[in-house]
This record gives structure tokens, sequence and C-alpha cells, in this order.
């Protein structure tokens, strides 16, 4: 078997073992002046040369990921994204259809990584995935937990605040249709006292009358749903992200109904 050895300079090599033995996967670019105490222009060179040699990739202007020795010699490394989300951004959660995805409340395969955060800031490209930051304010940024094991760590919406944030934001979650099928699928596992605490904090009557005619539909929680106040003033829409063209209303839980029984619960199949 013919072996290869990459050639580390002293600046590349004591800054990369230092980071690995102290376990830092992402580092900025003034982390790596404070390790290696050496001019700018240096810097810029020596993270140039670890780029080429595949030992360190650029998640965001000035900021970078430790790709591995283990790795091998390729430098074939493929971070979950999700921990890379860490690294940028402190006050954050994983949510909405990613959420949804890792809890396997949705079979849709997320084509970007969709993040809450409480400040604006500019989607990222990790490798072929898009991160996308989807700003919320202070009263609606909670009900979140934080994943950790060993080697990884991260936040993301709990089953409860998933199932929320979904009736909250169906465009951010597959519409309105795929969140009624994630509430299906959490239907024995969601803690739904739960669920109802998170109503209640957030006091958006629309949220409310989308999962009381939801739960209707699937009759699904009828204790939880006699809970459900419907002193109602005057109409919301079923599904915000759908045309809005209206097919119906619910005079029980004031709703305008863009979508037909039918269409709501299409993932079910009527043959």
């Amino acid at each position: 078997m013919v072996t290869q050895n990459i050639k580390f300079g002293p600046h590349e090599s004591r800054l990369f073992f230092e980071l690995e033995k102290e376990n830092i996967r992402t580092f900025t670019f003034h982390q790596a002046k404070e390790i290696l105490s050496i001019p700018d222009h240096s810097i810029a060179n020596v993270l140039y040369r670890l780029k080429k040699k595949n030992r360190i990739s650029e998640v965001e202007k000035g900021k970078y990921l430790l790709i591995p020795a283990r790795s091998g010699i390729e430098g074939h490394w493929s971070e979950d994204v999700f921990l890379v989300v860490d690294s940028l951004i402190d006050e954050y959660y994983i949510g909405f259809l990613s959420a949804m995805y890792y809890w396997n409340l949705t079979e849709q395969i997320p084509h970007k990584v969709l993040v809450a955060a409480t400040k604006r800031k500019r989607p990222v490209k990790y490798n072929s995935q898009q991160i996308r930051f989807i700003t919320l304010n202070n009263k609606r940024f909670f009900g979140f937990t934080q994943i950790k094991s060993i080697d990884y760590s991260f936040k993301i919406s709990s089953l409860e605040k998933t199932i929320v944030d979904g009736l909250l934001y169906p465009q951010h979650c597959g519409r309105m249709p795929e969140v009624a099928k994630a509430i299906w699928s959490a239907r024995d596992d969601a803690n739904w006292s739960q669920v109802l605490k998170f109503l209640w904090k957030i006091k958006v009557s629309s949220v409310v009358r989308r999962l009381g005619y939801i739960l209707d539909e699937l009759d699904l929680q009828k204790e939880a749903k006699e809970t459900l106040v419907r002193d109602f003033q005057g109409f919301r829409w079923l599904d915000p992200s759908s045309q809005k063209k209206v097919k119906g209303y619910s005079k029980e839980w004031g709703l305008i109904l863009n979508l037909t029984s039918e269409e709501l619960l299409s993932w079910r199949g009527f043959s």
C-alpha cells in the first residue's frame, strides 16, 4: 500500500495540532492569531495553505471549521451541519421543517437547515447545504432543548415546540398538511399538556384555532381539545401559507378554510 504524507509548515502544525489537542472544532482568525502570535498577513497565509490541504474549511467569513486528522489524507470530512450552526451563532435553535425531520414527524428531507434566531443573520452555505436563519421575537424564542454527547452539542426545538411552531409558521414547515401529519405522527409521543402551555405562552389566537380544528379532523386528544378557549372574534385562515381561496368556514374554530379536509389530510390517502 502506497502512503502519502502531508507536509505541514511549523506554523501550520502548531495551529492545527493545538486546535485538535484542545478539541476546538471551529475557530476564528483572532483565535488563530492568539495561538500563533504572528502578523496578520502570515496568519492569512497559514489559513490559505491549510485550506488548500483540506485541513480547514471556511464556513463563514473569518470563521473556520477544523477537519480532523482522522478524516484521512484526502481530508474527506462531513461534519454534521447542526454542529456547524452551533459554531455560527449563540442564541438559536434548529427548528421548523428541520426539527420535524429530526423528530421523525415528516419524511420530507429539508433542502435547507432552518434555524430560529433572535437576531437577523444572513444565510450561510456549508458544503452543499444552505443554513437559513429565521428571526423570532424574544416572546416566541423558547421551548428548545440541547442535544449533547461527548463529541457534539446543538440546540433544537422540543417535540412540543416543533408542533406549535408548525401551527404558527406553516410556511417554514412544509405547509399545513405536513403540520397535520406531524401532529398525527406525534400523537403518542408528545406531552400535550406542554403543547397547551406553549399555546398559552405565545397567546396567538390563530394557532389555538388551527390546533383545535386539526385535532377535530384527526379525532385526537379530545380532553386537550376541550381545554382550548373558543371565544374567538372574527375569522383567521386555516393555512396562511396556501392560496387565500375560500373553500368553507369553521364557525366552531373561527377559521376560513382554504384547504378541504381531503387536501389537509392528503398524506393519509383516500382509496
